[in-house]
Parts: C-alpha cells; structure tokens; sequence
C-alpha cells in the first residue's frame, strides 16, 4: 500500500476509508463467490455459492420493513464482510446468522451442512439476536453475557455481529416505531459502536455513532451537521493553502507520503462540547490532515521533526501513540500546530500499515498463513493489537460478575474509556482509562493487590486513594493483611473490573458476617434448649434440615430466612421453647457498630460510637458527626444535637444501615409512658409490649402523682417498625395518657 510515483508527496481524494454504504442491488450468488475468491487463496467456492443459495431458500418470502426480500439483509451483511476481506467460514456464518433464529432450520442442520466452525459462529451471533427487540432487562443482560463469552472465543463473532447491525442502522429508517428505533440506536452507542472501536475498527464505530445520533438527537445532529458544512466553507481557502504548505514541506524533506484530510463527524464533536463544555469554535480537530509515510515509525518522527521546525505546536496537544499505542493497537502520532494564518490545525503521522490497520483493526490482520487463510494473530500482537488481550477485560468480569445485570452495567463501564498510562515501581506500563483512581491501578495490576489495597504513594508520595491519576504517575500500592473493601469504595473506583471484584468482596463479606450471626443463633437456641453446642456436629444437623453444607444453614439463618425455632424442631420434634420469639441477634453497641453503620466518607480504622442522646435504631435515617478525639459518632436524624452542628457542615458524614444491621441485630428503644396510677398498671404495661413481641430489659419509674405515674422502659427492637408497633399497642391501652420515643441521656435518670 505504500506510494509510489515520481512524486514525492502523493495527493489524495479526502474520502473516509472503510465498508461502503449499502446499495439498492445487492450481489448476486456469481458476484459474491468473483469478490471473495479475487483475495482468498484455496477459496471453495462451491461451498460459499451453497451458502448463497441455502439463505436465499430458506428465507423464502420473508420481507424486511423496506419490502425488500428478507435474504437480501444477510447478503448485505456477507458483503460487509467481504469488504474486511474474512475468510469463508466468517462469511458464510454472515450469510446463515439468521436462519436459525427465523427459520425452521436448526443449528444442527447448519451444523451437519456446512460444519462446525460456522455453526459455532451462527451460534455466537445469535446469542445476541433478540436483544434489540427485548424491552425484558435481565433477558438482554443474560444475552450479552453470553455474546460477550462467545466473542472471547472467536472474534468473528463480533465481526459478523458488526456487520449484521451495520446494516440494520443503514435500514433502520424503514422501521415505523419512533420507539423501536430510538431503543436500537442507544443500544448500538452503548454497545456495538464502543466493541467495534475496542478492536480497532474505527470507521464501523464512527458510523453506528453518527447513524445512531441521527436517531436519539436528530435536532442536535442537524445543528453539527449545517455548522461544519458553514465553517469547511469559511475555511475552504485557509485549508487548501495549508495543503499546499503540508505538500511543499514534505517535497523539501524528501518525504514520501500520502496526505489526506480529515473532518470530524457530528456526533464526535456534539460529545467533546459536552464533554468540555466549551463552544463549537474552541475545538481544534475539527479538520485535520493526516500524512501517510511510505517508511517506518523513524519517518513518522522525522515528519513531526519538520512540522515543529516550520510551525509552533501546542504541547498540551500532542500524543504519541506510536511509541505506546492505544490498547486496540491504533498507532500513530498526533500533534496540533499553529499553522498558517495562526490557524490551528491537528496532523496525525502514521506509517501505511499503521493506517491500514487504523482503518480496518483486527481485520487488518487476515492473511494467508500456514496454508489457510484467517488471522494471524502473531502479526496483529506484533502491530500492538491482541484481540484476546482487549477483551480479556470482560472476561476477568466473568470472574467476579454472577448477576447478568451487574455484568452488563460493568461491561458498559469496560467499553467506555479514554486512556491514561501509568507505571509500576517496576516501570511496567498500566493502561487505565481517564478519572481511574489507585484502586482502579491496583486491580489491574492483580486482583489480590486490589483486595487488599489500603493506600498508594504516587510518585514517591503518599496519597488519598481518591487521587485522580495522570498520564506519567509512577503508583505503588500499600497493602493491608486482608482482603477487605474500603469504605465508600463505590466513589474510589472507575473501570467494571474494580467495581465488580469490590461487588464480590462486599458480598463475600456480608455473607461471613451472616454465617457468623447464623452460627451464634444456633448456639443460644441449643443452649435454651439444654444441649451443649460443643458436641453438635453442624454438617450434620445441615443436612438433617435440608441445606446441603453447614455454612448455608447458617447463612440462612443469619438472614432469617429459616428460624432456630424451626431448626430445633427438625432436631427434637414436638419441642417448645419458652418464648417463641427469638431473641438471639447481634446488639446493636458500640463494639458492633463498624458491621452495622456504613457510608462512602468512612475512612478505613475510623471509630464508630453510637450516640448516648437518641439511641438510633435501624430503620430510621442517621448521620455521622466528626468528634475530635472521638471518632464519628451516630445520630437519628431527629436527635436535637445534629442541629448544633448546622454551621460546620463539614463535620458531617452520611450514613446508612448495613444488611447486617436491618435483619440480624437488635437495638435498644427508651420509651416514656404516663399512665394512670392503678393498681397492676406495669403488669398491663409489660402484656402490652410482650404482645407486640418486645422484649423488656429495664423499667424505671420517674415522676409519681396520686393520679399518673411516669415509667421508662429500656425495650429490645429489631428496627423502627418494632417501635412503632409497641407505641400503638401502648397508646390502645385506656390506662395510658402518652406514650413517647425519649430522646434524651440516660444519665439524666
């Protein structure tokens, strides 16, 4: 692909590389078998022209909404890919990857007709087939797991994938549904496009942007579109003088190149003006030229040498992907100047094989090789592309992500990021996405690095672990003794992988923390049943109730989805315990309170004390109060002393109640009564609490009248909605005047 000619500087028409648009017409059986045996050695084509035939067949008279027959789209989609010049098998897969799903033939039929590479491909593809028509979420998100999965397997998967949606976007104006179109569209931008660029296919992800843009901002769309078309018409004079310019410095440099321009699309602009907020007329590649060197990556710095000689660059915006090329394997270098007439404007320099495989990505990589044609994957992991390598991320979320949902958020996160490149103490590069954090790096690094990640120094200093890492920064992670998630680790980390192994720490930790209270239940319900624990053997008794190990059991009760009353009466049926209420849960104190209160702001080691003036419960709202030499302490959001702080907002932390602390604690509730002064008033006091299943710890008595008396119980609740419960049942009673939640310091009594 390198220029030739006797000129040096070889001009180009300023036309995007890539698959052509779809037309009218598409090929016949003779015209797809004449383009794909014009490139591929040993083709059979007997085969691919029986593949032609079998969709067209089978397809019958299916219609798409254009009223075109149905067989032409997979044709379409066939020619889409021979335009990336596949090798057959892909092909094929594109011609059949509807067959199965709208037809009556099966895999195994396409198995047994054409073998079991193709089969396995159609197979892939459709895994994903329903997904734009399914409004079901978890359906869609359980598909994409396994499309992802697929992919990982055999990229063209993905290949063919693209190109099946290539076409749909190109047709997708014939849908009626405003609705329809507008939910292909975003699931095209969120998905197909940032895959399609993950591999290095550029121009296929730039035009399922633009077509998908058409459909979800068709105003805003218009807007970019009429502001390049008036500015490339200002500029038509500047540009082309600096054409000539570009050409002049090259022939004096003795450069052999090609140049081509280069505009950016609506959609890429509409996004850097939200993503920087700043006017349309700031952005400084809108144009571009690009110069192509017929040479090696030396020639690429020898042409950036001779444009920063002749014009002043901006240092603010110069890459150089060459030396560290993007994780999909783009390379090339990328400089903005202040050229003629002050103008600025960006070049990007590559060499003819950086740019070809700039335009076509992994497919840039199918060849002849070892006496078949397919990819040679030495030769892309040589250019800096590893298909396995860039998807090895969403395989990594497999790892941690059982929740088909939770995978798709994570993914998502995965397939959206602008890069930052950072070091190990070592000097190994880390290739983490813009705003990653130190345990973002350190989970890239290794994921036990990341569980036990408790700081970072960045360049030699110690830093926050909210530290926003940037390009250069040398990051070495502190490690703790134990994996263990970090309070507020959901606002430390950016990348799907952090999040989803943090997600399974957190999980792995509240279900010790259930196992452990199921285990301590157990024991109290053995011991009121006069049976020793220590010579229970759990495993047992486990499979007695129907679990299949100890550590379920437990679990289960921890989360009170099974009660020790039931468990005992598998041991010793018939048997009663005295209180059918189980008391027998984590209190809710000063010890506890780390396992019961969290919040993002917590900082690893921060004392937690709950607070002595409003006792707060689970179930109502609570805030944390920075105390010098105390901690944090807890407060209902009620309690008369969050008010004094209302001036050092500062102090404040947000809190909330762990899982731990809604279903298997219980705290304790001080409830002032005024009641008549009747004989055998507390005995109806305490039936009533007992009735609404609280459990009395103290009863103090305060202000006594010949008429009322005042009584203070300390009672045992579950959550607010205990509370409440034993309010009403008080209040019911015709010997109460009142009955109040007390708020105030025990020590005043």
């Amino acid at each position: 692909m390198a220029a030739t000619g006797a000129s040096t500087a070889k001009r180009v028409e300023d036309a995007p590389g890539g698959m052509r648009a779809s037309s009218v017409e598409h090929l016949t059986r003779e015209q797809l078998v004449a383009r794909v045996a014009a490139y591929h050695p040993g083709l059979d084509e007997e085969r691919l022209g029986d593949a032609y035939d079998f969709a067209r067949t089978h397809h019958g008279e299916q219609l798409r909404a254009s009223g075109d027959p149905y067989y032409s789209h997979p044709v379409f989609v066939s020619e889409l890919l021979v335009q990336l010049r596949l090798d057959q098998d892909t092909i094929i897969a594109g011609l059949l990857h509807d067959v199965v799903e709208d037809t009556e033939i099966s895999l195994e039929d396409v198995r047994t007709r054409f073998g079991e590479n193709v089969a396995d491909l159609v197979n892939g593809v459709t895994k994903l087939t329903q997904l734009e028509y399914n409004s079901e979420e978890t359906k869609q998100a359980e598909n994409f797991q396994k499309f992802i999965l697929a992919t990982i397997n055999d990229i063209r998967v993905l290949l063919v994938k693209l190109a099946d949606r290539m076409h749909n976007m190109r047709t997708i104006h014939h849908l009626k549904k405003q609705e329809k179109r507008q939910r292909i569209a975003r699931e095209t931008m969120e998905i197909y496009a940032p895959l399609a660029r993950r591999i290095g296919l550029y121009h296929v992800a730039s035009e399922l942007e633009d077509r998908s843009f058409q459909q979800l901002n068709p105003e805003a769309r218009e807007a970019m579109t009429l502001r390049l078309q008036q500015l490339e018409a200002e500029n038509k004079i500047d540009l082309e003088r600096i054409r000539e310019d570009i050409h002049a410095l090259m022939d004096a440099a003795n450069v052999k190149c090609r140049i081509k321009g280069r505009r950016k699309t609506p959609y890429s602009i509409w996004r850097k003006l939200e993503r920087k907020q700043i006017s349309f007329r700031d952005v400084a590649d809108i144009f571009a030229f690009r110069i192509i060197v017929d040479g090696d990556a030396a020639e690429c710095y020898r042409v950036l040498g001779v444009l920063h000689t002749v014009w002043s660059c901006l240092p603010e915006r110069f890459r150089d992907f060459v030396s560290v090329p993007k994780p999909n394997g783009y390379q090339s270098l990328h400089t903005t100047v202040r050229a003629s007439g002050n103008r600025r404007v960006e070049f990007q320099i590559r060499t003819e094989e950086m740019d070809h495989s700039a335009e076509y990505g992994v497919a840039a990589h199918w060849t002849y090789k070892n006496l078949q044609y397919g990819l040679d994957l030495d030769a892309a992991r040589k250019a800096g592309l590893d298909p396995e390598a860039n998807l090895r991320a969403f395989s990594e979320l497999f790892q941690h992500e059982h929740d088909p949902s939770e995978f798709l958020e994570h993914a998502k996160l995965e397939m959206y990021r602008e890069n930052v490149f950072t070091f190990t103490p070592k000097g190994r590069l880390i290739r983490l996405p813009a705003g990653a954090m130190p345990l973002d790096f350190a989970y890239e690094v290794h994921t036990a690095i990341g569980n036990t990640c408790v700081g970072a120094r960045i360049n030699g200093e110690p830093r926050s672990l909210r530290t926003v890492l940037n390009n250069g920064d040398v990051v070495e992670i502190i490690r703790g003794r134990e994996p263990k998630a970090p309070n507020g680790w959901t606002a430390l980390t950016v990348t799907g992988k952090a999040k989803a192994a943090l997600r399974r720490l957190a999980r792995d930790k509240e279900a010790n923390d259930f196992r452990r209270l199921g285990y301590d239940l157990i024991r109290k319900a053995l011991r009121r049943a006069d049976i020793d624990p220590v010579g229970v053997r759990m495993d047992h008794i486990a499979l007695r109730a129907g679990f299949t190990s100890s550590d379920e059991m437990t679990a289960a009760i921890g989360r009170s989805e099974y009660s020790t009353k039931e468990l005992i009466q598998v041991i010793f049926p018939g048997y009663e315990p005295e209180s059918s209420v189980d008391r027998s849960k984590l209190r809710l104190d000063d010890d506890h309170a780390s396992e019961m209160v969290s919040g993002e702001a917590l900082t690893p080691g921060v004392t937690l004390h709950l607070g002595q003036c409003c006792y707060p419960i689970p179930g109502e709202r609570i805030i944390g109060i920075r105390e010098p030499g105390q901690g944090i302490v807890v407060h209902s959001i009620s309690c008369d002393r969050v008010a004094e702080y209302d001036d050092q907002p500062e102090r404040w932390v947000d809190l909330q109640w762990t899982e731990l602390a809604k279903t298997g604690a219980v705290a304790v509730a001080r409830i002032r009564v005024t009641a008549a002064n009747h004989r055998g008033v507390l005995a109806t006091l305490c039936t009533a609490v007992a009735q609404a299943n609280g459990n009395i710890l103290t009863v103090n008595t305060g202000r006594r009248h010949e008429d009322y008396t005042d009584l203070l119980f300390d009672i045992e609740v579950e959550d607010m909605k205990r509370v409440t419960q034993i309010l009403a049942a008080l209040r019911s009673l015709a010997v109460v005047d009142t009955a109040v939640r007390e708020q105030e310091s025990r020590h005043e009594d």
